[in-house]
C-alpha cells in the first residue's frame, strides 16, 4: 500500500484516524500498532513474520544491553545483534548480486535464490541498529515494553521509506504526546503538499523518463531532457514521500525532522549532502564516520573513512553497481571538495557554483537510475554528444515542448521561492482564508489524477 493510492486514502487512513481519536489514550499506541501490521500486511503478507522477529530480537537484546551494561557482555550483545540485523539484510537484499558476481569468476555457475525483497527492510533494520546503539552508549534508556518498541519500529508513517526516525528523537514520544487541531491541520496541510509532489510532479515527470527509455531516435537535447527529468523526478518523488511520512506523523501527534532542506539551491557538494536525505546522511556520520575516527585521524585514514561511508551508502541504496559507483563517486567529490575544491567554490560567483553542483547532481542521478554499466555509459556520452548524436531531434524537440512548462513548475518548486512568498503573505488574513481553498483543490486534482492514471509508482520502494 502506496501512500499516493485510493485505497489508502480513502479507506485506510480515515478508518485509523477515527479509530485513534475515539479510544482513550492508553490505546491510541495499540491502534497505531495494529493499524501498522495491517498497512505492511496489505503489501507484504509473509514479510511481517520477518519484521515481528527483528523487533522481538532487538528487544531482547536491548534489555541484554542494559542489564549488562557495566559488563564487557554488553559489547558482544551489540555486536550478535546488529550482526543478525546486518545478515537478514544482506540475505534479502544482497544474495542474488553476490552470486551474479560470483558466477563471472567461476565456471559452474550458481544459481540464484530469487528472493524478494521485503519493502522498507533497509529503514526500519537501520532504526533498530540506532537503537540499540545509542542504549549501548547510554543516549537512550532501554525500552522495556515491547509494545511501544514496535510502534517505534512498525509506525507506518515512516516504515516503507523513511525518513530513518532516531529512537532518541521520539522516545518520549511513545509516552507522552499532544494532540491539538493546530497540529494536526499542520500535518494535513505537509501531507498535500507531499502528495501533490509525488503525484503532479514526480509522477509525470516519470512518464518522461519512461518514454526517453523506450525511445530509440536520441539525440544531445533528448539526453539532456533525461537527466533534468530523472533529477526532478527523483527529488520530489522522495522528498515528497518524507513530507507525507512527516504530515501523517503530526496527525496522530509525533513530531519527525525534516529529512530535505532544498538541496538543489546547494553551492557545493558537500553542503547538497547536508539538504539532501538528511536522515541518511546523519544516521552514517553518527554511526560509521565517528566511530571510524572521523577526520581526528591522519589524512589517509580520513580518506578511508569517507570511502567507506559512501561505499555503504551506494550499497544501502540497492544491490547493483550503479549504487555502488554512485557512491563512490559521490566520496570521491566530497573528499575532492574538503582538500581543496571548496575554497574556490567559495570564491567564485554563486550562479557559477550552483550551476557545478547541479551538473554533479544530475549526472549522479543518471549513473543512479541506469539499469547497467553500459547504460549508464551511453546516457553519459550521449549528454555531451559522444558517438555521433545529433544534438536534436523531431522526438526530442516535440517532448521539450510538451514538458517545457512542468520542467519549469518543478525547478521553481524545487527552491524557497513559493514558501518564502507564502510567509509573506501570512501577514495578511487573505491567506488564511485562500490556502485551505488551494490546499483543497491540489488534493482534489492530485487524487483525480491517481483515479485517471495507471502511473503511480515509488522509487524508493526497491531501497
Amino acid at each position: 500500500m502506496v501512500f499516493s493510492s485510493i485505497t489508502f486514502l480513502f479507506y485506510f487512513l480515515p478508518i485509523v484516524l477515527i479509530i485513534y481519536y475515539i479510544v482513550p489514550t492508553k490505546l491510541k499506541n495499540l491502534v497505531l500498532l495494529i493499524s501498522s501490521f495491517i498497512f505492511y500486511f496489505f503489501g507484504e503478507p509473509v514479510y511481517v513474520l520477518l519484521m515481528a522477529f527483528s523487533i522481538f530480537s532487538t528487544y531482547i537484546f536491548g534489555l541484554l544491553i542494559d542489564k549488562y551494561k557495566d559488563t564487557k557482555y554488553k559489547k558482544i550483545f551489540l555486536i550478535v545483534s546488529i550482526a543478525i540485523s546486518i545478515s537478514l539484510l544482506v540475505y534479502f537484499k544482497y544474495t542474488d548480486f553476490i552470486i551474479s558476481n560470483i558466477n563471472l569468476f567461476i565456471t559452474h555457475k550458481l544459481d540464484l535464490i530469487h528472493v524478494i525483497l521485503p519493502i522498507g527492510i533497509s529503514f526500519y533494520t537501520f532504526q533498530m541498529i540506532s537503537y540499540l546503539v545509542d542504549v549501548y552508549k547510554g543516549e537512550s534508556k532501554v525500552q522495556k515494553n515491547i509494545l511501544k518498541l514496535a510502534m517505534y519500529v512498525a509506525l507506518f508513517p515512516q516504515l516503507i521509506a523513511g525518513p530513518i526516525v532516531r529512537y532518541k528523537t521520539i522516545a518520549n514520544q511513545l509516552e507522552n504526546r499532544t494532540h491539538t487541531f493546530e497540529k494536526f491541520s499542520n500535518g494535513v496541510r505537509r501531507f498535500i503538499l507531499g502528495l501533490s509532489k509525488k503525484v503532479l510532479i514526480a509522477n509525470v515527470l516519470g512518464e518522461l523518463v519512461n518514454v526517453f527509455l523506450a525511445s530509440n531516435e536520441m539525440s544531445v537535447l533528448y539526453y539532456l531532457l533525461y537527466g533534468v527529468a530523472i533529477t526532478l523526478q527523483i527529488y520530489f518523488d522522495f522528498s515528497g514521500y518524507s513530507d507525507m511520512a512527516i504530515g501523517l506523523a503530526k496527525m496522530f501527534g509525533f513530531e519527525f525532522l525534516e529529512n530535505f532542506n532544498y538541496p538543489y539551491i546547494s553551492k557545493s557538494i558537500t553542503e547538497f549532502w547536508r539538504r539532501w536525505h538528511i536522515s541518511l546522511s546523519s544516521f552514517f556520520k553518527d554511526y560509521v564516520y565517528i566511530p571510524l575516527g572521523g577526520n581526528r585521524v591522519s589524512k589517509l585514514k580520513w580518506i578511508r573513512n569517507i570511502m567507506i561511508v559512501w561505499l555503504l551508502t551506494g550499497i544501502w541504496h540497492g544491490a547493483a553497481w550503479n549504487f555502488i559507483i554512485w557512491g563512490l563517486y559521490f566520496g570521491i567529490l566530497l573528499i575532492l571538495e574538503k582538500l581543496f575544491l571548496s575554497k574556490y567554490l567559495e570564491k567564485i560567483p554563486s550562479i557559477f557554483s550552483h550551476l557545478y553542483v547541479m551538473i554533479i547532481v544530475m549526472i549522479s542521478f543518471v549513473i543512479f537510475s541506469g539499469e547497467n554499466t553500459t547504460q549508464i555509459f551511453k546516457n553519459l556520452t550521449g549528454l555531451v554528444g559522444i558517438g555521433g548524436v545529433p544534438l536534436v531531434s523531431p522526438e526530442s524537440i516535440y517532448y521539450f515542448k510538451s514538458y517545457f512548462l512542468v520542467i519549469i513548475i518543478s525547478i521553481i518548486a524545487a527552491t524557497p521561492l513559493c514558501k518564502n512568498f507564502v510567509n509573506k503573505l501570512k501577514c495578511k488574513k487573505i491567506i488564511n482564508l485562500l490556502e485551505p481553498v488551494f490546499l483543497g483543490i491540489l488534493f482534489v486534482v492530485s487524487t483525480s489524477y491517481i483515479i485517471d492514471g495507471s502511473f503511480n509508482p515509488f522509487l524508493y520502494f526497491r531501497f
